[in-house]
C-alpha cells in the first residue's frame, strides 16, 4: 500500500497539470467565466473554470430551536427551493462574517449581535472557486427584510428533524443548504429518529 502511494506520487511529478493560458470569455455580475488550456500528461487539453468573488451563508437558530429558511426561486433550476439564508460578498475583500451579518438581516428580517463560524464550503470545486463560509446566528433580533429589487423571498420555520429528512429524501438539493445543515446537527446534536 505504502509503495502505491510512494508511484502515485511520482507519477504526479513526472505528470503535472499545468496551466498554459487563461482567456476571458464572459465577465457578468457575479460570475468571470475563463478557458483555460493546460498540459496534462503530455497532452493538451480546454478546461471551463468560473471565477466567483465568495460568499457567505447562515443557520439561523430561533430561541424555540427552529432554523429560518428562505424559499426563493432560482432561475438555473427553474424552480422554488428551500434553503438557509445566504449572499455574495460586495466586492472581493469584504470579510465574509460581515456578508453574512448583512445577508441574515436583508433576507430574513432579524439580525444578531453574535455569529459563530460553522464552516467552510466549496461548492463546485470540479469547475468554479466559490468559497462560503457559513456561521450560526442566534439571540435573533427582530429588524426588517430588505431585499433587492430582483428578490423575492419568504421566510419559514422549519425543525431540524424535518430538514433532515428532506434532505435525506432528496427534495432539499442545495449544496449549501445541506452542508450546513448536517453540520450543525452533528455539532449540536441531532433529534432522536423515530424508531
Amino acid at each position: 500500500m505504502e509503495k502505491d502511494r510512494k508511484e502515485e506520487v511520482r507519477n504526479v511529478e513526472e505528470a503535472p497539470v499545468k496551466r498554459v493560458n487563461r482567456e476571458l470569455k464572459y465577465q457578468g455580475a457575479i460570475l468571470k467565466v475563463y478557458q483555460d488550456t493546460v498540459q496534462v500528461n503530455g497532452h493538451e487539453a480546454r478546461w471551463d473554470y468560473i471565477h466567483h468573488n465568495g460568499a457567505a451563508a447562515v443557520v439561523a437558530v430561533t430561541k424555540e430551536g427552529k432554523l429560518l429558511m428562505v424559499r426563493q426561486y432560482r432561475n438555473a433550476l427553474d424552480r422554488y427551493t428551500l434553503e438557509i439564508p445566504a449572499g455574495a460578498l460586495d466586492y472581493p475583500e469584504e470579510p465574509k462574517i460581515e456578508c453574512a451579518y448583512r445577508e441574515l438581516e436583508e433576507e430574513t428580517g432579524f439580525k444578531t449581535e453574535h455569529l459563530e463560524y460553522l464552516l467552510s464550503i466549496n461548492t463546485t470545486i470540479a469547475f468554479c472557486d466559490e468559497a462560503i463560509d457559513v456561521f450560526v446566528a442566534r439571540d435573533l433580533i427582530p429588524s426588517k427584510q430588505h431585499l433587492d429589487p430582483d428578490e423575492n423571498i419568504q421566510v419559514e420555520e422549519w425543525d431540524l428533524e424535518d430538514l433532515l429528512k428532506l434532505i435525506y429524501s432528496g427534495t432539499i438539493t442545495d449544496g449549501k443548504t445541506a452542508a450546513s445543515i448536517l453540520a450543525y446537527a452533528v455539532k449540536y446534536g441531532c433529534p432522536e429518529k423515530e424508531k
